[in-house]
């Protein structure tokens, strides 16, 4: 069962917490973590003052700029903060390198959103996903006894999430390219009971068997049209995760995004079956990775036509890319922007419906994007990518 998490929501935040003269500095994707309701473990400590002890009441900060220095009694620079806790070690056992401690450094006891920890709760019936990570799975909509492929699987979230819809009857094929998260995909879909996973280390863009030779393995590189429904939640530049500290993307990083995605769409249009459905998502924000690539899509396989999605909680497209207004609205997209910036009256939500309420929580979410394609006819032999 794929649960729904709610991300860090701007209408939870505390702004009454005493700051202590006691501090911690913790990276920035750590940072992230505590904001979504995670303790601080040791490893992500980075500075603490010198007086720590084990027991104390500390202010814990994000180094949003990573310039603070290992092992630091006091930071300066730019830092966030995120609340107080209880520290777990002493500074000295945590810089001690005597050994490489792991377990929690700092509990958090006042951080600054209320976002609940799931850390081991019923971890083998749950698996925490944002709310359009689960979305795209039903949009998928994949039936039992079907062959799905999930071409850019890790860690396992919306490949455990099919073969729970399709009551884990069938074959669900999930592919990703470095052996680590490979591992962690048959960790989760052993936890959760799921049989009907087969993990594989390979690389997406080369799953696409070209000669015509009998299979002779149940494992990459596939055969065309071998699928009955695939998944690509294509790599992206994740300009729509939340929350997020600290921006390192540059412009070149970014721009390297949408020729890697064409290619491993490429080969997913390959491998549907005639009469397949091919989902397409990202978590970023740009036109490019987006809408753009749905135009390009749309123009290279005519054996592609764009469908409806169900279920329907995000917007429809951004114009720019030359879709139209049909078109956009086939599309959905999730957008944080769209959220108001203000907290809203106390006395309106008090009378809010729970409908009303569920809306405005739903908008509240990382940016995210979907397109849904049906294969209506098979592909033609010849490589549109030549």
């Amino acid at each position: 069962m794929a649960l729904m998490g709610a991300p860090v929501s701007r209408f939870q935040s505390r702004k009454n917490i005493k700051k202590q003269q006691c501090e911690a500095v913790v990276g920035a994707q750590c940072g992230n973590a505590v904001l979504r309701g995670a303790q601080v473990y040791v490893p992500g400590i980075v500075s603490a003052s010198s007086f720590m002890k084990a027991g104390d009441v500390i202010s814990v900060y994000s180094d949003i700029k990573g310039k603070c220095k290992k092992g630091a009694r006091e930071f300066d620079g730019t830092k966030v903060f995120l609340g107080n806790g209880i520290s777990a070690r002493s500074r000295k056992e945590i810089f001690s390198g005597l050994c490489e401690l792991k377990g929690i450094g700092i509990r958090m006891t006042e951080p600054i959103y209320l976002s609940p920890s799931f850390d081991n709760v019923l971890p083998g019936y749950l698996f925490l996903q944002n709310l359009p990570s689960a979305v795209v799975t039903h949009v998928l909509h994949p039936q039992p006894g079907e062959r799905v492929l999930d071409l850019c699987a890790a860690p396992g979230g919306k490949a455990t999430h099919i073969a729970a819809l399709m009551h884990d009857q069938g074959e669900v094929i999930a592919l990703d390219k470095i052996p680590n998260k490979v591992e962690k995909i048959k960790q989760n879909a052993l936890l959760l009971g799921l049989n009907s996973i087969k993990a594989f280390c390979f690389d997406g863009t080369k799953a696409l068997k070209h000669d015509m030779t009998e299979d002779t393995q149940e494992g990459p590189p596939f055969s065309p049209e071998s699928f009955d429904r695939i998944l690509l939640d294509a790599p992206c530049s994740g300009m729509g995760q939340r929350p997020n500290m600290a921006c390192t993307w540059t412009l070149k990083e970014v721009m390297s995004y949408q020729p890697l995605q064409r290619k491993l769409f490429s080969v997913a249009a390959q491998l549907l079956k005639p009469g397949g459905m091919l989902v397409y998502s990202t978590c970023t924000i740009t036109l490019a990775e987006n809408e753009e690539q749905v135009a390009w899509a749309l123009s290279t396989f005519p054996c592609l036509q764009l469908q409806p999605q169900e279920p329907r909680i995000g917007e429809e497209g951004m114009m720019g890319a030359g879709l139209s207004l049909e078109q956009l609205r086939q599309l959905q997209r999730f957008d944080p922007s769209a959220v108001p910036l203000q907290d809203p009256d106390q006395d309106a939500l008090r009378d809010a419906t729970a409908e009303d309420m569920i809306r405005l929580a739903n908008k509240d979410c990382i940016g995210f994007f979907i397109a849904k394609f049906l294969k209506w006819k098979s592909t033609s032999e010849k490589d549109p990518q030549k």
